[in-house]
C-alpha cells in the first residue's frame, strides 16, 4: 500500500476531534493529572481539563500573586513562567 493510501486510510478511521482533542502535552501539563481529575468524577479538586485557557491562565495568575487562596497551587504556580502556563492551558483547553 503507497503511503498515500495509507494516510488516507488513518484519516477515515481516526475520529477528527481525536487529532486536535490530544495533541501531545507540553512539559509540566501531565503533573495537572495528580490532583485534577481527568474523568468527570466529582473531587473536591476542582476539574480543568476543557475549561477556557484564559480562565486557566487568570486562574493561575492569581494563586501566583497571593490573591486567591491557596494549599498549594500558590507555590505550583511559581513553577512555570508565563509562556509555559500559557502553553500548559492551551493543551488543557483542547482535553475534553
Amino acid at each position: 500500500m503507497n503511503a498515500a493510501r495509507l494516510v488516507a486510510a488513518w484519516l477515515i478511521i481516526v475520529p477528527a476531534g481525536a487529532l486536535a482533542a490530544s495533541p501531545e502535552p507540553p512539559p509540566g501539563a501531565a503533573s495537572c493529572s495528580g490532583c485534577h481529575a481527568m474523568s468527570r468524577a466529582t473531587t473536591p479538586v476542582p476539574r480543568i481539563y476543557g475549561r477556557p485557557a484564559d480562565t486557566i491562565v487568570a486562574l493561575v495568575a492569581a494563586f501566583r500573586s497571593g490573591t486567591r487562596p491557596a494549599t498549594v497551587m500558590d507555590r505550583i504556580s511559581k513553577g512555570f513562567t508565563d509562556e509555559e502556563m500559557r502553553a500548559i492551558a492551551a493543551w488543557l483547553e483542547l482535553q475534553k
